[in-house]
Formats: structure tokens, sequence, C-alpha cells
């Protein structure tokens, strides 16, 4: 009896002190970088009403911030010009001290699988990188540190992620975001100072799963989500049991060896558990990172949209939007225009077009000459990482007379029986590859498309066809698989574009 009593008050005694420790976030840990020269968030849980003491080595004066009721507690600390090693200290009931830790630049590097896709040869459709035995063994910067969110899908918000922040070595350069690294390494060369990369990604996921819930349910468009996934969780059981008497009706045509055996029936997956699903991915792998202080984002994403593009056109900007006023910050969003491939819409590059124009604080990097149109995840992605950079260098960092964008197009004149194609950033001049313009159509008020010859003059260019004598919109690169044909001075391509707003294909899926 007396044992039992002893185990007993042990048993209370290490609960209590379990409740009342001090206890951080991932993210927060040996090895991070926090953003430099402003106030940056840190965060965590302890006891409610615990009183907790934060000492930044790099400040004289410690921070002291009060848990919540619900035992969670947030504060921010006043961080000096790059620099560190430095150490944190966080004591309450009990310390907690984080060391290597480096101020600087950090950013958070998320989307589908072309932002999952590492630097190294891993398994099925991760090839790695051009040459990446050569890129792998060079990657060795103390000063650049990677972070990345194990994959995880959760119905409700979460309160952390699993992760850990390492310095950049081969080791741990070889399974990380290949974009996001060449990203990195290049602020890295310009800035100097010591960057931080958190990685948050997954392949095949559409924006809406890295959405939140109240975004999706504020529109009637986005509400057509949620209806379709809330129809699927209530059709999964009766799924199930379809799949299983299909599978077995397989199974015993198999045995029998029966002539024209269709395809092995895939079991269906559990809405609940699918990274595919909405909200799944900003529950578990975004907003468990809110409010760690960033300089900005990084995103590469669409593909999984491409059939419903349209939809893409208010979604996509929507959910920049949620995300920033989730982090009270309007940071820089660069994302990059979805790869030339077979099975991608052009009416997708046209969204993300849309949005870079009409979302401040956004950039797009176009890589029309880096694709492959047989492979969806082209593995030149030291160009991705490049034009992204650029985008931050100019935009972000304020690097002068950096040209960090292809030609754009500007606006359209009709003059007689041709079209005349004005664009921003063609400073200097266009240029055509080869010589040659091609990729350029031509229609009329009949809306019927014809190929188009076209010249450049200056910074713009004149279309034409004889086959159309009063010609009202023109397009160029409008395929699944548009050439890079369009250049500036800087060697950066153009984007894809349309004069019209006629409707398109993808109009009427949601």
């Amino acid at each position: 009896m007396k044992w039992r009593k002893l185990i007993y008050v042990l048993f209370l005694c290490i609960s209590v002190e379990g409740l009342a420790a001090v206890k951080l976030p991932a993210v927060i840990a040996d090895h991070m970088v926090l953003q430099q020269k402003t106030t940056a968030a840190l965060w965590g849980w302890a006891n409610p009403g615990e009183r907790i003491t934060i000492q930044c080595s790099w400040n004289r004066q410690p921070v002291t911030v009060t848990a919540g009721a619900d035992g969670r507690w947030l504060t921010r600390v006043k961080t000096i010009a790059a620099g560190g090693p430095y150490t944190i200290r966080f004591k309450g009931t009990n310390t907690i001290e984080i060391g290597d830790v480096l101020l600087g630049e950090v950013w958070l590097c998320s989307g589908q699988s072309n932002m999952e896709f590492p630097l190294a040869k891993q398994k099925a459709w991760r090839t790695g990188v051009t040459n990446y035995e050569e890129e792998v063994a060079k990657a060795a910067d103390p000063r650049l540190r990677l972070f990345t969110v194990q994959q995880e899908v959760a119905g409700t918000p979460q309160p952390d992620v699993q992760g850990n922040w390492a310095p950049t070595t081969p080791e741990t350069a070889a399974t990380f975001s290949a974009v996001a690294y060449y990203f990195g390494k290049e602020i890295r060369e310009a800035t100097g100072v010591p960057v931080g990369l958190i990685h948050s990604s997954w392949g095949g996921t559409p924006a809406e799963s890295w959405t939140r819930k109240e975004v999706l349910d504020t529109s009637r468009e986005f509400r057509l989500i949620l209806d379709r996934y809330e129809t699927a969780v209530k059709t999964y059981p009766d799924d199930l049991v379809t799949y299983q008497q299909e599978l077995n009706q397989w199974l015993k045509d198999s045995a029998a060896h029966r002539q024209g055996l269709r395809k092995k029936p895939a079991r269906p997956v559990e809405p609940e558990k699918n990274s595919k699903s909405p909200t799944k991915l900003y529950n578990a792998m975004i907003h468990p990172l809110i409010p760690f202080t960033l300089k900005g984002v990084i995103w590469y994403q669409g593909e999984s949209n491409a059939g419903r593009a349209y939809q893409y056109r208010q979604l996509f900007p929507a959910m920049i939007r949620s995300w920033r006023a989730e982090w009270k910050a309007d940071f820089p969003f660069y994302f990059v225009q979805i790869a030339p491939h077979y099975q991608q819409s052009p009416e997708i590059r046209e969204a993300q077009l849309l949005a870079y124009k009409t979302v401040p604080g956004t950039g797009m990097a176009v890589i029309t000459d880096a694709g492959d149109s047989l492979d969806i995840h082209p593995r030149n992605k030291a160009v991705v990482g490049h034009r992204l950079a650029l985008w931050a260098l100019a935009k972000t960092y304020g690097k002068q007379r950096l040209v960090y964008s292809g030609p754009q197009y500007q606006s359209a004149l009709q003059e007689g029986h041709k079209m005349r194609i004005r664009f921003s950033f063609a400073d200097g001049g266009l240029i055509a590859k080869d010589g040659l313009l091609t990729g350029f159509t031509i229609a009329g008020a009949n809306r019927q498309f014809v190929p188009a010859t076209a010249r450049i003059e200056g910074n713009s260019i004149v279309v034409m066809s004889n086959a159309v004598p009063q010609p009202v919109a023109v397009r160029f690169g409008w395929s699944a698989v548009p050439h890079a044909v369009l250049f500036n001075k800087a060697g950066l391509p153009a984007s894809p574009f349309r004069t019209d707003d006629w409707p398109g294909e993808t109009i009427n899926n949601h």
C-alpha cells in the first residue's frame, strides 16, 4: 500500500512538472534563423499563468511574458542586424536554452511536388536535379539553414509541426527542396547574410489544401469545394464496400486467367486523411508556423488546379491574402508560373499571371524555357530558384538595375489589318530566339484563331494574318506546351498571354 502511495505521489509530481514545463515549438530550436532587424515572434506553452523570462544574447534587457489560461504564450523580441551565433534562454519553472541561433533572412517555401522535388535523386518522380551528384557534393554553407516540415494531414488547425533546423551540408541538402535551396543559396551570396528556409510542401496537392476553412466558407464558388469534400466523407464507407467487391471480382478473374482482365481497382483514399482534401495541409503544415516572423514566401504550385483554372483566379489570391492576414504581415509572395507540359491548360498560367497583376507584393517567375513537355517535374530547378531570387533581390532587397522579369503583355492596339502588342519589362527591345517569332495567333470578331506572323518593332510586336483582315484579339503561347521564343535583352522569357477575355475551357469547372 505504501509503495502504491509513493508511486502515486511520484506520478503527480511528474505530471505537475510536465504541465508546468516551458515548451517550445519545433521551429524555435537550435540552429534556427530569426528574422533580422525586426520584432520577431517567440512563443510556446507553459502552465496557465506561468511567467517566462526570455534572454537573447544580443540584447541586454530580458523580455518577460505570462502564459494565458490555455497555457500558450507569445511575445516579440527586438532583433539587431544579421549575425551570430547567439543563444536564447527561456526560463519558467524549467529552463530551455537554444544555441547556434543566427539573425538573418527567413523565407517560407511551399507548394506541391515541384517545390518538394529534392536536390538529389530519390524514389519515384524524385529524380534529382541535373548533375545532382555534383550539386550535392558542393552544398556546404553553415549559414544557410534548412527546416523541412514533416508531411501531416489534420482536420483542425494544429499547434505544432515536426521538423528540425540544420546547417546546409551535402547530407541535409540532398533531401531538401531543390527550388528552395537554389533560391536561398543565391540570396545568401547576394546579401552576405544568414538565410533560413522553412520548407513545407506536398506533391499532388491543390491550393485549397493549403487554405484555411474560413476562407473557403466565405465564397459560394469556394463552398463547392467544401461541399464536394463533405459528400466524399459521407460516401466513403459505401465507396469502400464497392471497392472490396470489385477487388474480390478482380482476384477471381485473375485466378481464372480470364481474357480482357481490367486494371486492378484502386482503394479509395479516406477523405479525412487525404492530403488533397481542402484545408488539411493548412491545418497541419502552415497554421502551426504562424506567427514565425518571415521575410517572405516563395511558392510553386498550380498543376493540381489546372482543370479549374478559372476558379484558381480567385482561389490563389484568396489564399495569399489569407496567409498575410494570419501572419498580420504584408510579406512579399513570389511564385512560379507552371512549366510547359502536355497535360497543363494555358488557362492556369493565365490565372497565375492575373494573380501577379492584381495582388500587390507578388512576383511571377516564368520558366517556359525550362520545362519538359513529357515530365511534369523538369529537372532544371536551378533556373527556377534563380528567377525567384531575381524577384526577391530586386523588389525585396532593392538591388538596382536588376532585370527580374521577362516581357509582360501590357496593351493591344488595332492598326488596320494588324495588331500592335506592347510590353513592359522590354527596355532595350525584344529578342526572338533563333530569329523566329512563332506561337502567335490572331482572331477577328468570329473568335476563330489562326496562326499569325509577328515582327518586333522596339518594345512592341506587330501581329497579322491575311486570313484576318479585321483583327480584334491576339494570343501568344496559348497551348499546353508553349515554346519560349520571345525574350528581353536580359535573357528572360515572356509570359504566355491573350488580349481577349473570352470564356475558356475551364470556366464551368469547380
